[in-house]
């Protein structure tokens, strides 16, 4: 039996939730790599998607999902998906929250707790390499200048975040800037209509 669009994205972005430990970095790996399988985003919609939810103020991944809900059942499913995602992690909150308190000081925990950092970190870094390639392998196709764009734009935004400390977004708004400098100076000109009539 096949369920409805809204009813399959409650359950697919639930058993996400379900998932989603290590934070944000886990949660924004199980999302790609479902949005991906199941067909609902090309890479390059994903990434797309995942540029605007940085833009725009509020928590990235929530909006993600609700960029891929609307897209897919609209209305009904920008609910599912949304509800399915938080649903889990809310529950989880409300009774670790309650619980903590009693075993934050066993060892065992605070070991498995120092794990999860170098592991979101791992998963981040996979990730943007992975989200990177077919952005890089486009640039290339269309010329050395494009490409030479695409890593100064990447090296600009990391030199600004690591050295200067700058806010997220405005390294958004600067590297938005660089880009449509840079890929106006590198645009290939496209063929006049005369001078098609004259290869011909």
């Amino acid at each position: 039996m096949t369920l409805p669009q809204s009813a399959e994205l409650f359950v697919q972005h639930l058993l996400v939730g379900l998932q989603s430990f290590g934070g944000g970095s886990s949660t924004f790996s199980l999302l790609h790599q479902l949005a991906i399988r199941r067909g609902w985003l090309s890479e390059e919609e994903f990434v797309r998607a995942w540029a605007l939810a940085q833009i725009a103020p509020g928590i990235n991944l929530v909006k993600l999902t609700v960029m891929i809900g609307y897209r897919l059942a609209g209305w009904q499913g920008l609910i599912a998906a949304t509800s399915g995602l938080l649903l889990p992690s809310a529950m989880v909150t409300v009774l670790m929250t309650a619980g903590f308190a009693s075993v934050r000081d066993l060892p065992w925990l605070q070991a498995m707790v120092k794990g999860i950092l170098p592991a979101a970190i791992g998963l981040s870094l996979a990730m943007g390499f992975q989200m990177a390639q077919p952005m890089f392998l486009r640039a290339r196709q269309e010329g050395r200048l494009r490409l030479g764009a695409h890593l100064v734009i990447l090296a600009s935004a990391a030199l600004l975040m690591a050295l200067a400390k700058l806010s997220p977004a405005l390294v958004l708004v600067l590297a938005g800037g660089a880009a449509i400098g840079l890929f106006g100076l590198t645009a290939t000109p496209k063929p006049s209509p005369t001078t098609k009539k004259e290869a011909r």
